[in-house]
């Protein structure tokens, strides 16, 4: 009945005004030129498809989308795609989409959306954080993706695909100047070496100030919040028949880990059990005011090696295939200070190495026949060894005389071996349908410890310098299939119509201690110690029109999920110190609808508008702390999930006698208020309703061999929470204030 009602509702969205998701141009002032056609060419299905005719909920954008809206990394991809929050967590990543989320970003958890470079999955998300540069497009797709990608794509995946090296001679430069002394330098040089080949290399810069402020007289500066240096080399091109591209990058980087400020800045009545605090409204002065003076260094130096391949070759006139195959390696290191019960200024030491090795090979065949798709087999490995040691005071108050309280941690392994086929039937030339399926097999373990360190044995407890408190060992494996069926169909003089349901998949996995009597401290049930995989069926149908000869666009998606066995973390207190405690909810439910519209009325001119509504919330979830206490949380919003947002947005580009261009642009962001959940304490934290409107103004010279562009991001200085946090370390992080500046641009 359900999945009967999303299909009949795809023809009846075609009446809805203002349609779905920004799939052909993103609705902001970064939105495309109005002269593009808003059509490019993408990979969501694994293979190249037009975006208009790709039946996925999904928003594109491409490289000069992505200049003028701004966006310089993940982090920013918020203001331009409909549905999607991407925060930071500590010292990651966190992806959030339709409220689908996941909060554990150590190095046993998992992300419940993908992060993609190139098709190649990264999955660590401290790796996530480093800006595009030398970009073509970006691709976020919505929903889950466990036919064609794999498990961890309950919520969706970004995908960020570079340039590739072409065979000609060409080159550009960019810079950026902005307040907070913010400084970004990108440069390409690519050469061709005929006969279809190229090389390319490009480099990015990428330094800003903190937007946290600490009292004067401080020993340790914030100093700059991001100092990142990136680059990479790419050769490929055409040998014969055969297409490749290999790809080398290096990135490092540095900057202060401080991007946390006192619970206390955003939030009253905190702490208590069961009771919601109090947003408070205060300035963004005060918002951004660490209160103290740091006591401690707060520093990274990160280091990220890569080397990519990807080879196709077509077997015969309708049979392709395709390998794409990858090494990645991480070294972190960092010092920081944590601030705990809310007086303790405690230093923290990490260090940890991060491998992971992928390997795909997919066959596409039936090129021009009915029946055509492609079947693959997936492999990836990571290997992971780190160590967390927090000192002093939090050492002491676990015991006397103690100097540190650490976690050496390693080798954690995980494994995943899959295969998967889609194949799609044309039962007209204009009817399609898909159906696909995947085997994934995952293997996940662990061998660590959790320690104290002495100064000498004979101030120990259990005389030696280190004393084990418990082991931190597991392994379990999984497994599951996951699939999709979908129907598309072009409507004649409109456009494309589809509906689908499909599955997603995460890995279950396990927390810190060991069975009893595995060895010490051991003391936990296996329903203790393991938890359960995630998994989530879709619903979706929509539309994507276009009128008036392509000059307005209507798109439009509905859906609902059914979503069990949610990962949820939950912060613990286990001998003073903090510890990560990951469960397994009930279910919940998400209903929502995404609609975008877009147009030109005169030369020059297009409008871009979008309205989102999303219903995700808890079905069936009752929580409870150890001291038995417990709330009752059915009915209650998901994370970073607001119920309505909407986008409004003018470019206009006024052509001069010179054959150059001004072109200004302005977008406002309207979202209604949004929730983060604190299971430690059975709250939730509410960020209040917002707007944050943008505007650039650009000249660019006749054939845009250079521009300059003004701009200024979020004109109201809303602050916004990005997440929230109560108990021992009870700390807030927030989503960048005003920026402006300029940038500037040569190509060759």
């Amino acid at each position: 009945m359900k999945s009967h009602l999303m299909v009949g509702t795809a023809a009846v969205l075609a009446f809805i005004a203002a349609p779905a998701f920004a799939q052909e141009a993103p609705a902001q002032p970064a939105a495309e030129p109005a002269v593009n056609s808003g059509d490019i060419v993408v990979t969501a299905t694994r293979q190249s498809t037009m975006l208009s005719k790709t039946p996925i909920a999904m928003t594109a954008i491409s490289a000069e989308g992505l200049r003028n809206s701004g966006v310089q990394d993940a982090r920013s991809l918020a203001a331009v795609v409909p549905n999607l929050a991407i925060t930071e967590n500590g010292d990651a990543v966190r992806i959030s989409i339709r409220g689908v989320t996941s909060t554990d970003g150590t190095e046993k958890g998992d992300p419940s959306a993908a992060f993609l470079m190139d098709g190649i999955y990264i999955a660590r998300p401290a790796d996530q954080q480093g800006s595009f540069f030398d970009v073509e497009r970006v691709e976020v797709l919505r929903g889950p993706q466990g036919t064609l990608y794999g498990r961890n794509t309950t919520a969706g995946l970004v995908n960020i695909i570079t340039a590739r090296p072409k065979d000609k001679f060409e080159g550009s430069f960019d810079a950026k100047y902005g307040n907070y002394d913010a400084v970004n330098l990108t440069g390409m040089l690519n050469y061709g070496f005929g006969n279809g080949l190229g090389l390319r290399f490009a480099a990015n810069y990428d330094r800003m100030d903190s937007t946290i402020t600490q009292p004067s007289g401080a020993i340790y500066a914030t100093g700059a919040y991001r100092n990142v240096f990136s680059s990479r080399l790419s050769f490929g091109g055409d040998l014969g028949k055969l297409k490749f591209v290999i790809r080398a990058d290096y990135s490092q980087q540095k900057g202060s880990l401080l991007n946390q400020v006192t619970l206390a800045n955003f939030y009253s009545n905190i702490n208590t059990i069961g009771v919601d605090p109090t947003f408070l409204n205060r300035s963004a002065a005060d918002y951004a005011a660490l209160g103290y003076k740091l006591a401690n260094p707060s520093a990274k130096n990160n280091k990220n090696y890569g080397i990519m391949g990807e080879f196709s070759y077509p077997l015969t006139d309708r049979v392709d295939v395709t390998y794409v195959g990858s090494y990645r390696k991480t070294d972190r290191a960092d010092v920081r200070e944590l601030l705990l019960f809310g007086v303790l200024q405690n230093p923290a030491v990490f260090n940890g190495k991060f491998k992971q090795v992928s390997q795909e090979v997919r066959v596409a065949f039936g090129r021009g026949l009915p029946l055509h798709g492609q079947v693959g087999a997936y492999y990836f490995n990571e290997e992971t060894t780190l160590e967390y040691n927090l000192g002093n005071p939090l050492a002491s108050l676990i015991s006397a005389n103690a100097i540190g309280y650490s976690f050496p941690q390693g080798p954690v392994k995980a494994t995943s071996k899959a295969a998967f086929a889609q194949l799609t039937y044309d039962v007209t030339s204009e009817l399609h349908l898909t159906g696909g399926i995947r085997f994934t097999h995952d293997d996940k373990s662990r061998d660590g410890k959790t320690v104290l360190y002495f100064p000498t044995a004979a101030s120990s407890y259990c005389g030696a310098t280190t004393c084990v408190l418990n082991l931190n060992v597991a392994a379990r494996s999984f497994e599951k299939v996951t699939w999709k069926v979908g129907l598309d169909y072009d409507v004649p003089g409109l456009g494309l119509a589809y509906a689908s349901v499909s599955t997603g998949y995460k890995a279950g996995g396990f927390n810190d201690g060991c069975i009893t009597g595995q060895g010490t401290g051991c003391g936990l049930n296996e329903s203790q110690l393991y938890y359960a995989p995630e998994t989530l069926t879709a619903y979706e149908a929509g539309i994507k029109f276009k009128l008036l000869n392509g000059k307005v666009r209507f798109n439009a998606s509905l859906f609902h999920y059914d979503y069990s066995n949610m990962q949820l973390s939950q912060a613990i207190t286990v001998n003073n110190a903090p510890q990560l405690l990951i469960q397994n909810a009930g279910t919940a439910k998400v209903d929502g609808v995404e609609t975008d519209v877009s147009f030109s009325p005169w030369a020059g001119g297009q409008f871009n508008a979008s309205l989102n509504y999303t219903n995700a919330r808890y079905s069936s979830f009752f929580p409870a702390l150890a001291s038995g206490q417990s709330r009752n949380f059915a009915g209650m919003p998901l994370d970073q999930a607001p119920k309505w947002t909407s986008t409004l947005g003018y470019t206009h580009t006024l052509p001069l006698a010179n054959g150059a261009s001004i072109e200004a642009g302005v977008a406002t962001k309207l979202s209604s208020a949004y929730y983060m959940q604190d299971l430690s304490y059975l709250l939730l934290f509410r960020q209040p309703g917002y707007t944050k409107t943008d505007l650039n103004v650009s000249y660019k010279a006749n054939g845009n061999r250079w521009y300059v562009q003004g701009f200024v991001k979020n004109i109201e200085n809303a602050i916004t929470v990005a997440s929230a946090s109560s108990g021992i370390a009870a700390t807030v992080t927030f989503q960048e204030p005003r920026t402006y500046g300029i940038r500037t641009g040569y190509k060759f």
